[in-house]
């Protein structure tokens, strides 16, 4: 009798000991699409995916670049010193008005709101760009939108790698291909 009581007991600690094992693993299962790492927290559920926060601050950041960086591109192509420079600045400019129709596009699809202007940092960039005149024009306008357009790529390629929402995924696609393409363009003012 005391053979079987001990075995007995072996397959309840064998048993309670799986169970301990296995529940963690089922209770914390990606049961509705909830991401590991808390992607969802501050997620809303949209028919493209979800729209993370990282997703909104993305759509914000390309409307912001656009605000201060078209008009920027614009000038530099009516007041360049150099054919470059106007080259670039209007192939910027280009660019940035095919994005500013993509982000208003985008952000109306799922309902969010847009900054109208540019800010106080921007703002300056710009007012630094309208008050250079001559040959510094050109060397003054590139380092501003390499440093604005380089840190927008590195967001855009993040966000193209970790977005679930397929709509905020072909933004960052387009921003990708625009930028690296504004970035050559402004590396061949320059030169």
């Amino acid at each position: 009798m005391r053979h079987h009581t001990g075995t007995g007991l072996v397959v309840v600690a064998l048993t309670a000991t799986v169970a301990a094992l296995v529940f963690p693993l089922w209770s914390y299962a990606d049961r509705s699409g909830t991401p590991p790492d808390r992607l969802a927290a501050g997620s809303v559920p949209t028919r493209w995916g979800p729209l993370s926060a990282a997703d909104r601050d993305f759509v914000v950041r390309v409307r912001l670049a656009g605000l201060w960086a078209l008009p920027a591109a614009q000038q530099a192509a009516g007041r360049a010193p150099s054919r470059a420079v106007e080259t670039a600045g209007r192939h910027l400019a280009d660019d940035h008005t095919y994005l500013g129709v993509r982000v208003r596009d985008v952000a109306a699809r799922l309902r969010l709101p847009l900054p109208t202007q540019p800010t106080a940092e921007q703002g300056g960039r710009l007012e630094r760009l309208t008050g250079t005149h001559g040959p510094a024009y050109g060397s003054v306008f590139a380092t501003l939108l390499r440093e604005e357009h380089g840190a927008l790529f590195s967001a855009a390629a993040e966000i193209r790698a970790t977005t679930r929402n397929s709509l905020v995924r072909a933004l960052a696609d387009d921003a990708v291909r625009r930028l690296l393409g504004d970035l050559t363009a402004l590396e061949t003012s320059t030169s």
